[in-house]
Formats: structure tokens, C-alpha cells, sequence
């Protein structure tokens, strides 16, 4: 009997999880991976929570029964913050989460002043601001939500143009001037947004240090799922509840990252069961 290929699952509401395979790719895992979009239900940031939670548990009911992955990577820090805990409930499986980069950007500031910028949503939650208050109490932390960033991500991933001062008012509130002082590192609280790093600096009104936690997440995602580890990276799968248009730039960024650019639907029931 010839031996399973392990699998494992990148989820995100949309492309924004691309960020994350780029960091995984990077460093070398292997096994074959189903990245997984829930474009049907984007953007999660605009939904309550009680919907995201009962959304993610039926995309990744979904997952479960067709592909059996060994590891599903939550690649949204919205599903992440909301839903790792009913997922692990769920299923014995492990999740790998997403969430923002507040620790190493108070380490990393000079300057004091600190910004994440991220959805409303995120914005919102208790969870990040309990993050601030965990891990940087000596940082001046400006929590900054950028409505319509994760469209706009999402929008020049397929290859469409957003115009430079559109993105800047998007991210100005992440940027912030005091007492002789600047912002000088912005964790970026949403997967989405290390994609478009090169336009977001060309719009900032300054040059400060952007955080991705992409890299951590695939240390993470190598550290529990240790028979990835040194297999021999398959081509990839694109899976969506509602695949996009192909363009000819998307295909290309997929078949960079070595990912069958022909997209398989993925057809999600409702939730049933509810999230406790």
C-alpha cells in the first residue's frame, strides 16, 4: 500500500492567506497543500462575530470531509481570534492561528509609538487589546482600522489598479506624530495586507517597519506538523466556496508559488450544530 502524501490546509476568507503560503513555501515544507478561500463569505470583517464562528465551522466542516488534512492553518487573524477555540473543540486535529504581531512590534520600536493596523473588526476586539495590554505596556500603541484595506488587497492580487491616495487614507490613521516623535513599526493585523507591502510604503507619508507574522506562522505550522518536514513540496490546489475570474496576473502569482492556478469549488452546508 503506497503511503498517504500528508496534506495540510491554508484557510483565509480570501487571498490574503497567499501571504502565509509565501512564508511557508520559503522555508522549504513540504507535503501537499489545499489553499482554501471562502469568497462566498468574504470579507469577514464586516460580519458579527457569532457569524464568523458558525461560517468558519462550516468552511472547514467542508475541508474536513474532503480532504482529511493533517493541519489546517486559520490564515485570517479575524477567523482566528474567533473561532480557533470552537475548532478545537470540534476536531482533534491541530490549528495553526493567526494573530497580530503586537509582541515583537513593541520590541522592535525606537521611537515608542507603535500601530496596528487592521479591520474594524480586529480593531474592536477584546482580544487585541488584551494583547496590548499583555505584551506592550511600555509601547505607545495606536490601534488603526482600515475599513476597505483587505478589498483593496485583494483587488491588486487580481491585478487590478488602486490608486496610491486611496491606499493612503486607508492606512493614515496608523500614522502618528507626538511630541517630536513618529511611528515607527505597524504590525499588520490582517493577512491581506502583506501582500501589497511594496504599495502600502509608496503610500505611507513616511518609511517605517511593517510586521508580517507570516514567518512565525509557518515555524508554527512546521513545529506541529513535523511530517511536512523535509517531503518534497508537491504542486498545490486552489479551492474556493466561490472561485474568482482568473486573470492572467493571478495565475501568474499562483504558479509562483507553485499552485495549480485552475480553481475547484468547494460547496459548504450551513452549520447546523451551532459553536458551542
Amino acid at each position: 500500500m503506497t503511503e498517504r502524501e500528508p496534506v495540510y490546509v491554508v484557510f483565509d476568507s480570501g487571498f490574503g492567506g497567499m501571504s502565509i503560503v509565501r512564508a511557508v513555501r520559503d522555508r522549504g515544507i513540504g507535503g501537499r497543500l489545499i489553499y482554501v478561500a471562502d469568497h462566498e463569505g468574504f470579507p469577514y470583517g464586516k460580519r458579527s462575530d457569532s457569524d464568523v464562528v458558525a461560517r468558519v465551522l462550516a468552511v472547514v466542516g467542508a475541508v474536513k470531509r474532503n480532504f482529511d488534512p493533517e493541519v489546517v492553518v486559520i490564515a485570517c487573524n479575524t477567523a482566528s481570534t474567533l473561532a480557533l477555540p470552537a475548532l478545537r473543540k470540534r476536531w482533534t486535529k491541530p490549528f495553526v492561528g493567526t494573530v497580530p504581531a503586537i509582541k515583537p512590534a513593541a520590541a522592535a520600536t525606537r521611537s515608542g509609538l507603535v500601530s496596528v493596523l487592521a479591520t474594524p473588526g480586529t480593531v474592536a476586539r477584546d482580544y487585541t487589546r488584551d494583547l496590548i495590554g499583555k505584551f506592550a505596556l511600555d509601547a505607545d500603541v495606536t490601534l488603526a482600522g482600515a475599513p476597505q484595506l483587505a478589498a483593496y488587497a485583494e483587488a491588486i492580487w487580481l491585478g487590478q489598479e488602486i490608486g496610491r491616495d486611496v491606499l493612503a487614507e486607508e492606512i493614515r490613521g496608523a500614522f502618528v506624530e507626538r511630541d517630536g516623535r513618529r511611528t515607527d513599526v505597524v504590525a499588520l493585523a490582517c493577512t491581506h495586507y502583506p501582500l501589497i507591502i511594496d504599495e502600502l510604503q509608496a503610500a505611507a507619508p513616511w518609511e517605517v517597519e511593517w510586521l508580517d507574522p507570516a514567518d512565525a506562522v509557518a515555524r508554527r505550522l512546521a513545529a506541529v506538523a513535523p511530517q511536512l518536514n523535509g517531503d518534497d513540496e508537491t504542486p498545490g490546489l486552489f479551492v474556493s466556496t466561490e472561485p474568482p475570474v482568473m486573470s492572467a496576473a493571478l495565475e501568474r502569482r499562483m504558479i509562483d508559488l507553485n499552485i495549480d492556478p485552475e480553481p475547484i469549488k468547494l460547496a459548504v452546508l450551513p452549520d447546523r450544530r451551532g459553536v458551542a
